[in-house]
């Protein structure tokens, strides 16, 4: 990991013990247990009724350690209904505050907002996480390879499932890839994806092409989520010539003066523009 995932994940866990200490588990379990069921992320991206047209997980942040302040006049409702009259299939939220400006009440803003299935991204280190995710409206967690061991990955997956939820499986090296592959799909089919990351963790730096040297190592893309560096349509029509039909598009959206808009351009015409 880098010096600076480790710092994050350094503070990660110190957050989840003070939240621990200001929520207990058990009044988590509580809240959950009162709630509706989620919504159907995982059916949500993985459509197959409407082909090899690109589903969209449409992002969330204010803000990142890579590019600074990515959109001024933030307002996570706002985008949300953008995003949704857009086409989005579902919704990325980043919940870390310190470093992406984000917020967990920025879920609940998200799901009033728009009927779409969101995802919280964020950097989830204990079994905690998963519960305080579900209790704040998120339909499907990020778990990722480079943080977290696998025997606790597995743990992560089950208890998700059990609350069912999908689990966004996210690797940015080929050597995490090879462990966690098998995974997806665990415990049941259905409520796992696998994330390819195209950030260079050393640099930061985005590099579509990585993610076509990672597939030859997968076998079913059809669960395959492209993370990070797309920019423009061509990048969409690259990636459905490879089998990967699905895709998280924040930075790129954000930084235009109307997100809707943006992801409209980028879907491009024969793409559905309603849910």
């Amino acid at each position: 990991m880098t010096s600076v995932l480790d710092k994050i994940i350094a503070r990660k866990r110190v957050e989840v013990a003070k939240a621990k200490s200001a929520t207990p588990l058990e009044t988590l379990k509580r809240c959950v247990a009162d709630m509706a069921r989620p919504r159907n992320f995982f059916g949500a991206v993985v459509n197959e009724r409407i082909g090899r047209h690109t589903r969209i997980i449409a992002e969330i942040k204010k803000r990142s350690p890579s590019a600074g302040v990515i959109r001024q006049d933030f307002d996570p409702a706002r985008i949300a209904k953008q995003y949704h009259q857009a086409g989005a299939a579902a919704i990325s939220c980043v919940t870390d505050e310190e470093d992406f400006g984000g917020h967990l009440g920025y879920i609940q803003q998200v799901r009033d907002a728009a009927p779409l299935p969101v995802l919280r991204k964020d950097f989830i280190v204990d079994q905690y996480q998963i519960w305080e995710s579900r209790a704040a409206g998120a339909d499907a967690v990020l778990l990722i390879a480079e943080v977290l061991e696998e025997g606790k990955l597995l743990d992560m997956m089950i208890l998700a499932r059990e609350l069912s939820m999908t689990s966004l499986v996210e690797a940015h090296e080929v050597d995490r890839l090879l462990k966690v592959r098998h995974y997806i799909g665990f415990p049941h089919a259905g409520y796992s994806l696998l994330g390819i990351n195209n950030r260079d963790l050393k640099t930061m730096k985005t590099n579509l092409s990585h993610i076509f040297r990672l597939l030859e190592f997968v076998e079913n893309r059809n669960v395959v989520v492209c993370e990070s560096g797309i920019c423009s349509g061509a990048d969409l029509a690259r990636l459905r010539q490879r089998g990967i039909n699905i895709a998280i598009v924040g930075e790129h959206l954000l930084r235009q003066p109307d997100p809707g808009r943006a992801l409209r351009e980028l879907l491009g015409p024969k793409q559905p523009t309603e849910r």
